[in-house]
């Protein structure tokens, strides 16, 4: 009883900053009760680990879209492979809306940690998007774990060699602990092109 009091606290205080961090919402409404979302972010739903998101950049998988949600000056310094920059400040700009609001691309938010990017996911979700996600841990985990992988023991049980040997093509695949910075890639130019959703026509009559 007391692990799961500790477990469910864990979970309600990370939303509690989250909620009070999160801008007003003063355009759309919400299509998501606070219960819902709360059952949503237990089941973590939302994650995609730091394996998911290299195995994807390595493949090249069209699918993935990354996402800076940090400020300009810190996403210029260095950001992932491809990434697009939108600051959580610009995160319910229409102009962003296109990319946030569709069927086509899985976006997947980032941050130094996991709470900028918890935010983004969390005031779009409901909204009632979709196909938004989130890197679990951020850069900081990224870094971690992918970039600067630590060999297990010999002893280990295989699965845990095997993601290491993942881990460490991946990391020579994408630079060996080299973030991509402004000077080395072209991705904060213009962003990737996203098909609009087709509106659905009013009603007529009314007022």
């Amino acid at each position: 009883m007391k692990n799961m009091r500790i477990k469910l606290a864990m979970v309600l205080i990370p939303l509690g900053l989250i909620i009070a961090a999160v801008p007003e919402n003063t355009t759309k409404p919400y299509k998501l009760t606070a219960s819902q979302m709360l059952q949503e972010i237990k089941e973590g739903t939302q994650f995609f680990t730091p394996d998911q998101v290299a195995d994807m950049i390595v493949q090249k998988d069209p699918t993935l879209q990354l996402i800076d949600v940090r400020g300009k000056d810190e996403y210029e310094k260095y950001h992932l492979p491809g990434a697009v920059n939108i600051p959580l400040s610009d995160i319910l700009s229409p102009d962003n809306e296109d990319m946030l609001n569709q069927d086509i691309k899985m976006n997947v938010f980032y941050s130094n940690g996991s709470t900028k990017s918890n935010e983004a996911w969390m005031l779009l979700r409901q909204l009632g998007y979709e196909n938004n996600y989130v890197l679990q841990g951020g850069l900081n985990y990224w870094a971690e774990t992918i970039m600067n992988p630590q060999k297990p023991p010999s002893t280990s049980p295989d699965d845990e060699i095997a993601k290491y040997d993942f881990r460490k093509g991946a990391s020579a695949a994408l630079g060996g602990g080299v973030l991509q910075t402004s000077s080395s890639t072209k991705t904060s130019g213009p962003k990737p092109p996203i098909k609009k959703r087709k509106k659905k026509k009013r009603a007529a009559g009314g007022c």
